[in-house]
């Protein structure tokens, strides 16, 4: 299993941007495809973006789509998630998610590893 760190995360008035950071280790980071979740109080964990495992493909939740972009770096084993014009709907805890699937793309269940979080909440 990859061991994964979520960073990033903070407080923004609607309209702001932040970016969030996931570090991997413990396997090698370009055999997985990367993917970011998120939850909301009370609600189901849910697909934001998720990037192939060179980084040449890219696929987005409709919430976020033109707002929110997918990168990784493979030479510093980590995944980033750049969130421009963000809403107060985006206020939730952020996870990035790993998959050994050659064709993971916004199913919880084809994610292996986890991060712990980092929460992002946007006032209004």
């Amino acid at each position: 299993q990859v061991q994964l760190v979520e960073s990033g995360g903070g407080l923004v008035v609607a309209g702001g941007s932040l970016r969030l950071s996931c570090a991997a280790s413990g396997r090698t980071f370009s055999n997985y495809r990367m993917g970011w979740f998120r939850q909301s109080p009370g609600k189901e964990r849910e697909f934001v973006a998720v990037i192939s495992r060179n980084g040449a493909g890219t696929y987005y939740a409709d919430s976020v789509k033109g707002r929110f972009t997918i990168s990784r770096d493979n030479a510093k084993n980590t995944v980033y998630l750049q969130m421009n014009g963000l809403k107060p709907e985006d206020t939730a805890s952020y996870y990035c998610a790993a998959s050994q699937l050659a064709y993971a793309g916004s199913t919880i269940g084809d994610f292996s590893s986890w991060g712990q979080g980092t929460q992002v909440t946007v006032s209004s």
